[in-house]
């Protein structure tokens, strides 16, 4: 778990999650000692904000296209809307 912060940012969604799942899991067993624990929590930190990154990037793009019955674009609607 030492790669740097610019290996973060060139990580896809996925491979983010799972690190961060692998961070979590090693923090919550307990095995990492006190100033392995506190970078494990920094990386952490910083695998979570780039997932979220990522999550709202994608909502972003799905609120920019929405398609009429053709299946053409025709408005934005935000992601969270509900259907009717």
């Amino acid at each position: 778990m030492d790669e740097g912060n610019h290996d973060i940012a060139a990580l896809s969604y996925e491979q983010a999650l799972k690190q961060l799942e692998d961070t979590v899991r090693k923090l919550e067993s307990g095995d990492a000692g006190l100033d392995e624990s506190i970078a494990l929590y920094g990386r952490g930190e910083k695998l979570r904000k780039h997932c979220q990154s990522r999550l709202d990037a994608a909502q972003a793009r799905i609120e920019a296209i929405v398609a009429d019955a053709e299946g053409k674009p025709t408005a934005t609607r935000p992601f969270d809307e509900a259907q009717g």
